[in-house]
């Protein structure tokens, strides 16, 4: 893989950002408490394998038909992580991962609901689709790079999940403030803007 120490950082910056993932953690794991909040979180990371799949196995066989459908998927998910840089970093919302009740929640399985929320969300499947292209060598195995950065990116989730639900009962108060938010949301923007325009304006071999 080309540059594995920024798609390290950059992968962390996105899984850690506040957003449907977190936000569904976090009501499980007030709702049914730590236990509930690790099936959610592995719910989440297996949908996350089943996008990993898709991508390597769909965009291996399209890369490596064209070397101008290589370029044209670098060039689109560098929009695109320009895309989602700006719209985090300008966000105002201060509710993604408001305080919610601690009442024992109805749902039959927390992992199931992870794993069906995170397969079904197409905003998921683009951020695959464009992210993970990015570090790909097209004059090496596509199929095997591509599945060895979603498992990296699963791992990397599945561990940051789980240190949020260990943590979450004695820090949820401060997780879930506005400032906390925002600040992660500035954060995550500044990286992704500069990652897609380091991306728009270097030269492809």
């Amino acid at each position: 893989m080309n540059d594995i120490f920024t798609f390290l950082i950059l992968t962390l910056f996105v899984i850690m950002s506040p957003g449907i993932d977190t936000a569904l953690i976090t009501k499980r794991t007030m709702a049914d408490g730590q236990t509930g909040g690790y099936k959610m979180a592995l719910g989440l990371a297996s949908g996350s394998l089943v996008h990993t799949l898709a991508a390597a196995f769909g965009l291996s066989a399209l890369l490596l038909q064209s070397a101008l459908a290589f370029e044209i998927v670098k060039y689109a998910g560098a929009i695109y992580l320009m895309y989602l840089g700006i719209s985090a970093f300008l966000s105002k919302k201060t509710d993604t991962v408001s305080p919610i009740k601690e009442e024992k929640s109805k749902e039959t399985s927390a992992f199931r609901q992870g794993l069906v929320s995170n397969v079904l969300n197409p905003k998921v499947a683009v951020f695959f689709l464009t992210f993970l292209p990015q570090f790909v060598q097209s004059d090496q195995n596509v199929t095997l790079q591509l599945l060895l950065m979603g498992i990296i990116y699963t791992i990397l989730a599945i561990t940051w999940f789980f240190v949020f639900v260990f943590f979450i009962n004695y820090l949820r108060k401060w997780l879930t403030t506005p400032s906390v938010q925002r600040f992660m949301d500035k954060a995550t923007g500044v990286v992704l803007i500069g990652f897609g325009l380091k991306l728009a304006f270097e030269k492809h071999k």
